[in-house]
């Protein structure tokens, strides 16, 4: 499935990311196993990480049924059934997360709307530190299609996941489009396997999801000072006399 070159890339690498975990959620509109040109592209990015240690993961949400809504447990609020609570276990035990979808009328699918609204939907979460849960995490994206917006898509899912707290490394995205309409998809016979521009993006990525997470690991998250929900609910104000001894 590697290049030479990615292959060689990993041969070469000597930093160790065996306690590294990743999530992809994928979110097309097929249900498994039918084929998606989306899981093939991240099937990329998964044997490069695997490769040097990572545990990874693919998970499909329109395998599972996730009901609409923002709050954490929609079953809660008058629902019979949602699967995201498990789902979300998942991701806070990922360090990294990649989110995929095709693109339909130049904009992401709509199950990864519904992703990205349940993520947001316990984005008032707090760790141990008292900040927002997602921190301390790394996010990207990747994005097929026949039309043009891997980058509108990307924009979007990226500027999501670092609001809720994310960090985004550079060059955090990658994608592939066929020609304007219904030309070749990702995976068909001259589609984007071998296209250099996409296996480079791809490449760089992954590399760089996985060197911000190692960093963020290796010094215990994002520094906890002026960033802490829990105090600035309490009255504290960073660097400022704090209330209860005024």
């Amino acid at each position: 499935m590697l290049s030479q070159k990615q292959k060689e890339l990993c041969d070469q690498n000597t930093t160790d990311f065996s306690d590294i975990s990743a999530l992809f959620l994928n979110c097309t509109l097929k249900r498994s196993p039918e084929l998606s040109h989306t899981e093939g592209l991240m099937k990329i990015s998964q044997a490069i990480m695997e490769a040097n240690g990572v545990k990874t993961e693919i998970l499909r949400p329109i395998d599972h049924t996730i009901a609409s809504g923002v709050y954490p447990d929609m079953t809660e609020q008058g629902w019979d059934t949602d699967d995201w609570p498990e789902i979300y276990k998942k991701v806070k035990s990922a360090d990294i997360l990649v989110i995929g979808t095709p693109i339909w009328l130049g904009d992401k699918s709509s199950v990864c709307t519904q992703v990205i609204e349940r993520l947001y939907s316990s984005s008032g979460d707090l760790n141990a530190e008292g900040q927002y849960a997602y921190y301390g995490r790394v996010g990207g994206c990747l994005v097929t299609g026949n039309e043009d917006g891997i980058k509108h898509c990307a924009m979007n899912i990226l500027y999501s996941l670092q609001h809720l707290g994310y960090a985004i490394p550079p060059q955090a995205d990658a994608g592939w489009i066929g020609e304007a309409g219904p030309g070749p998809s990702y995976l068909d016979e001259n589609g984007g396997l071998a296209n250099d521009f996409t296996n480079r993006n791809t490449t760089f990525m992954t590399w760089n999801l996985m060197h911000f997470a190692r960093m963020l690991k290796d010094q215990g998250g994002i520094p906890a000072h002026g960033n802490q929900r829990s105090l600035w609910d309490a009255g504290c104000r960073f660097d400022h006399p704090n209330p209860e001894y005024r």
